[in-house]
């Protein structure tokens, strides 16, 4: 992953040419890599149950994959393209994206910068209102799930196990499941 760009603003953001990916966080502008097959598959399948799942339960809430723009704290000073976002608030949809936290995110890691899912938007999530962030690491085969809606609550599940949701009662994903038919 390049360096990233410092000093940077919404109107660099935006101004990107169409096809480059990129998070501005902290002023920094972090160019995004190409996904892998994995991480692909991890985040069509993520979202094809989240869905699935909403919509059996009567649900309005909208899933987004990547890329999909969230402006973080709705002040134009952090954009995020989550891999997979749930926003509950369709006030929050704009024509640009999503205008605050979502409700629920996932993150599949990259090998070449784990610290930004790990670290920085660990934080960032937690301070914007995310209510729920699942870190899916499929190098290390394991998702770690916080909950942020009352206190902060974190659980390790190995691919094996089956993750739910505890913004949305009945969710729950087994990743083993899904890199198991590669």
């Amino acid at each position: 992953m390049p360096l990233p760009r410092q000093n940077c603003t919404a109107e660099d953001y935006w101004a990107l040419p169409e096809g480059v990916r990129a998070e501005l966080i902290d002023g920094e502008l972090w160019d995004l890599a190409s996904p892998s097959r994995i991480h692909q598959e991890i985040v069509l399948e993520v979202s094809v149950r989240l869905k699935n799942h909403i919509d059996s339960h009567g649900g309005s809430w909208k899933v987004y994959s990547a890329p999909f723009a969230v402006n973080l704290f709705a002040d134009d000073t952090t954009f995020v393209e989550p891999d997979v976002s749930v926003v509950c608030d369709r006030d929050k949809l704009s024509d640009r994206g999503c205008e605050g936290a979502p409700d629920f995110v996932v993150e599949v890691v990259s090998p070449s910068n784990p610290e930004m899912d790990y670290i920085s938007k660990l934080s960032l999530y937690r301070e914007a209102g995310v209510r729920e962030y699942w870190i899916c690491d499929p190098q290390r085969k394991r998702v770690l799930a916080y909950r942020f809606d009352t206190e902060a609550v974190m659980d390790t599940y190995a691919f094996t196990r089956t993750v739910p949701a505890m913004v949305f009662p009945g969710f729950e994903v087994n990743f083993g499941e899904i890199v198991a038919r590669r």
